[in-house]
């Protein structure tokens, strides 16, 4: 449900729609790319390396900015959260595919980085964190 202003939800949460759809676009490739980058090394890196890109941002989700959470953390753990993820999509991708390909993720990468922003400054901010 958007405000009056239009700028964020009822709860102060800003609307982060285009921040999702990078977001998610940047965790598959670094789902796909992770584990293609550590596979020539050790099969079980490249498993473990899925278990914790998908398991991690799984388990662990800050109140009220997920609709279920399994187990509370503050806000600053949901960003580094989705750090790692753009960290592993960007490194991962510039070791296994092509630099143009490397090229585009690290720009969606940048993309999601300055699209976050307005969702980081609520997930830290004294108001939702006093909630």
């Amino acid at each position: 449900m958007t405000d009056a202003a239009g700028g964020g939800t009822t709860s102060g949460r800003p609307d982060d729609r285009t921040a999702s759809v990078l977001r998610f676009a940047t965790e598959i490739v670094a789902w796909v790319a992770t584990p293609w980058a550590l596979a020539g090394h050790s099969w079980l890196l490249a498993v473990l390396s899925v278990v914790l890109l998908i398991g991690l941002p799984t388990v662990f989700s800050t109140p009220g900015d997920k609709a279920h959470v399994i187990v509370a953390v503050p806000g600053p753990v949901t960003i580094l959260l989705v750090l790692l993820q753009l960290a592993a999509a960007v490194v991962s991708s510039w070791v296994v595919w092509p630099l143009w390909a490397a090229v585009l993720v690290s720009a969606m990468a940048a993309a999601t980085i300055l699209t976050e922003r307005p969702r980081w400054r609520w997930l830290i901010s004294p108001e939702r964190v006093a909630a």
